[in-house]
């Protein structure tokens, strides 16, 4: 009989809607940033890669979220397994990723928080109080 184990268990009403509507305002979200990208191209004059990286990270967060709640009820290892663990992957990938182009095409964004953490001194530590 569906509906009872056998990995077709019928979801709550709310449950697609939820799913709709998440997926739905995630890429609307992809297709602003990819707007932004393009106004800040044709604006500059320049082609950055950081935002394509962006988008990359917010269809892969989608992809998951999607996929995790697809699978709320009958989750399987040879198939939602293995499609979490290789877009867990490509997310640290892409990461790290704008991490290093960050780190690479604006240095002053890190430089004052390197001072502030070098500039730190210890703090004195209180000396004990000598009964009579």
């Amino acid at each position: 009989m569906p509906g009872h184990g056998d990995g077709t268990s019928a979801r709550r009403p709310g449950t697609a809607a939820a799913h709709s509507a998440l997926d739905s305002s995630l890429a609307l979200f992809i297709v602003a940033e990819l707007l932004h990208t393009v106004r800040l191209t044709i604006r500059n004059r320049t082609l950055d890669a950081e935002p394509f990286l962006v988008v990359g990270l917010i269809a892969g967060i989608r992809k998951v979220l999607i996929v995790t709640a697809e699978a709320e009820k009958s989750f399987r290892w040879n198939v939602e397994g293995i499609e979490l663990l290789v877009l867990a992957g490509l997310i640290l990938v892409m990461a790290t990723a704008v991490y290093v182009w960050r780190r690479s095409t604006r240095p002053g964004d890190y430089g004052p928080l390197q001072e502030a953490r070098r500039s730190r001194s210890p703090e004195p530590s209180p000396t004990p109080v000598r009964g009579s």
